[in-house]
């Protein structure tokens, strides 16, 4: 992997503003929620913060899982409804949709018999399907399917997909058509990724297809684009994968060794934070790494698919957190970088859209900003969002 400087480069030194979470947790994950920005806390605390965007203050704390929170998301239409809900997974076996303005939880579901942990989940785009991943306990881990207007038991539980913990599940958004909203990609430290038909019953048919990267997966995720939807990975290892929608591997780099020398500074990958879709440029994916001194950098490729291809560096976010990074969530829509780490600090940092990625296109910037006020548009960007999640409660990161 090479490791070029972006033409645009820039250091961006000061944040806008900084908060921290009120007991001193890690901040385990970020998301937006209409006004909000929403982290999760690390135990014992497990809570669910809301902190006004304007100001960053928490004007709101649900009470979360009561056993860690392993996964927090923003999803759009959760048993019918037409409102965006926060989405969370917790050790307590529970995945909650959150009703934000009763401070409760709306739809509760749970694993069925003995109690297990959920390490990841997601809703279909129709909202009318929840998928989660539990970890291994003795030799099965399960992808559940729930109705969410029938929470109470699953829908149909699939348990040889994958052979030990399930750390993502990710529908396919945005599909053109309802089958194919259908499928859901799944990855496990079993070192596989899959895709799975979420409305069959039997799991020999539901399995649509499997790669095997030979290493543990700690996140995954669909990279979305014009042509074909293609899937990213990265492993415990501090590596990075990409996959073709048949889950043929095209791409795999260590993401830790490249390093850059730039106006007066190195920068040097200690590990990856997440990776981010993105409308606004061709490449369509953003990799936010972190170095074990809290700063924070973006970078793209030109094509992700192309092992070939050179990688850029476009910013570094410098001097706002000490130690690790756990998370970052970019909002395009206000040009607004947030971040949040070890040292339970909450940042919000200027994120301009214009130069942050190679293939940056202006026109679709300018377009966007001349139809900021359309709802229709507006919910098109949210649902095509890419939401941060939280490693595992206790999963330590790599330095």
């Amino acid at each position: 992997m090479s490791l070029l400087e972006s033409p645009s480069f820039e250091t961006i030194s000061s944040a806008i503003k900084s908060t921290a979470h009120p007991d001193g947790s890690y901040v385990l994950a970020l998301t937006s929620l209409g006004n909000y920005y929403v982290s999760s806390a690390s135990a014992p605390s497990n809570a669910i913060h809301l902190f006004d965007k304007s100001s960053l203050k928490c004007v709101q704390t649900l009470k979360g899982h009561q056993n860690a929170t392993t996964t927090l998301r923003t999803v759009r239409g959760i048993g019918g409804s037409d409102r965006h809900m926060l989405l969370s997974a917790g050790k307590d076996g529970c995945v909650i949709a959150w009703d934000e303005r009763s401070g409760a939880p709306t739809i509760q579901m749970t694993t069925s018999g003995r109690s297990r942990t959920v390490l990841s989940c997601d809703a279909s785009h129709d909202g009318l399907t929840v998928a989660a991943g539990t970890d291994l306990q003795k030799e099965d881990a399960f992808i559940l399917y729930w109705d969410p207007r029938k929470p109470a038991v699953p829908l149909r539980i699939h348990g040889s997909t994958h052979s030990d913990d399930i750390t993502a599940v990710h529908f396919l958004k945005n599909s053109p058509s309802p089958t194919s909203g259908q499928i859901l990609l799944s990855a496990s430290t079993d070192g596989l990724v899959s895709t799975s038909n979420s409305a069959e019953d039997d799991e020999d048919e539901a399995v649509l297809n499997v790669g095997s990267w030979g290493c543990s997966i700690s996140q995954a995720g669909w990279i979305r684009g014009s042509s074909a939807n293609r899937v990213w990975a990265a492993s415990d290892m501090e590596t990075f994968s990409c996959w073709s929608n048949e889950l043929d591997m095209l791409q795999n780099c260590d993401i830790r060794h490249p390093s850059v020398h730039s106006h007066g500074r190195t920068w040097v990958t200690d590990y990856m934070i997440t990776c981010h879709n993105t409308k606004r440029s061709d490449s369509n994916l953003a990799v936010f790494v972190g170095s074990n001194e809290g700063d924070v950098a973006l970078l793209s490729s030109s094509n992700v698919s192309d092992s070939s291809a050179p990688w850029t560096i476009n910013s570094v976010w410098a001097n706002g957190h000490t130690g690790v990074v756990r998370s970052v969530f970019w909002d395009e829509n206000h040009e607004i970088l947030v971040t949040g780490g070890e040292d339970s600090k909450i940042s919000t940092w200027r994120c301009p859209i214009s130069g942050q990625l190679s293939g940056f296109d202006k026109s679709a910037r300018d377009e966007s900003a001349m139809d900021m006020d359309s709802a229709i548009l507006k919910r098109e960007r949210d649902d095509e969002m890419d939401i941060s999640e939280s490693e595992p409660e206790g999963k330590k990161v790599k330095r």
